[in-house]
């Protein structure tokens, strides 16, 4: 069986139903040597990067946008997940390329940016794309998600409705637990990672807390990095219908990634 079979195979088994929230595997008409995974933010699906997928697959990159467990299913299967189950996924992913493309680029988005510098520390991925990245959220009861999270076991999503197919409704505190597990964990870590590496952010971002981006693109270790802020009116999530330079943001992951 094909690596990307069983993928889909499990999510099915795990629960998913819509067809964009399975995890794709988009080839070029000609094989390439290159190759990206896609690694999709908390709550969210493998939708969420589908337009940067389906523009590396018209320049001849073939684009994996990967599944994280405990989504595409339901608030109470992602409550149940932690962020080893999330990082043995795209290290998977990351191998399975890895095994038919010399070269093989990473691009996350939130949480998923996260997981890709994580990735950047095991597997040295040959270019690192990071979309709204960071080391601190915005909510000042954010560090206390674990605790809360006896008493309030799901926040309100306030994503418009016509995402709610592929943003949950309620996300789950013992959820944002773990990524504070993972924001922690990598704090001390980005001087190691060495790929070269371009970040996106936003002046506007309601979700991250001001300047956290940037402060995380200064700690890297990278020789060759790159950064641009937008301005207040683009939101957190950079790939968003809702984004008025979605285009931009397109432009300038193919353009680094590509480079």
């Amino acid at each position: 069986m094909h690596w990307f079979d069983h993928e889909t195979q499990l999510a099915t088994a795990e629960g998913v139903t819509h067809p964009l929230n399975f995890p794709y595997l988009l080839e070029p008409a000609e094989a390439g040597e290159r190759a990206v995974i896609l690694i999709h933010g908390f709550g969210s699906s493998p939708r969420e990067l589908l337009c940067i997928g389906q523009q590396l697959q018209r320049q001849g990159i073939t684009a994996y946008g990967v599944r994280l467990p405990g989504h595409g299913t339901s608030p109470e299967d992602l409550a149940t997940r932690d962020m080893e189950d999330w990082f043995a996924c795209c290290e998977r992913g990351f191998l399975n390329l890895a095994q038919s493309h010399p070269w093989v680029g990473c691009l996350g988005i939130s949480t998923g940016a996260l997981l890709g510098a994580k990735l950047a520390l095991r597997q040295r991925p040959d270019r690192l794309a990071l979309l709204s990245p960071f080391l601190k959220l915005k909510h000042p009861l954010a560090s206390f998600a674990g605790l809360l999270s006896l008493m309030i076991p799901y926040q309100e999503n306030k994503a418009v409705a016509e995402d709610h197919p592929f943003h949950y409704r309620h996300r789950p505190l013992k959820g944002v637990w773990q990524i504070n597990r993972l924001r922690r964990q990598l704090r001390n870590q980005l001087a190691e990672l060495t790929a070269p590496t371009l970040v996106l952010a936003s002046e506007g971002d309601a979700i991250i807390a001001r300047g956290t981006a940037r402060d995380l693109y200064n700690r890297l270790g990278s020789t060759h990095k790159e950064y641009y802020a937008y301005e207040t009116n683009v939101p957190h999530a950079l790939t968003s219908d809702s984004n008025p330079q979605r285009e931009d943001v397109v432009e300038r992951c193919i353009r680094f990634l590509t480079g």
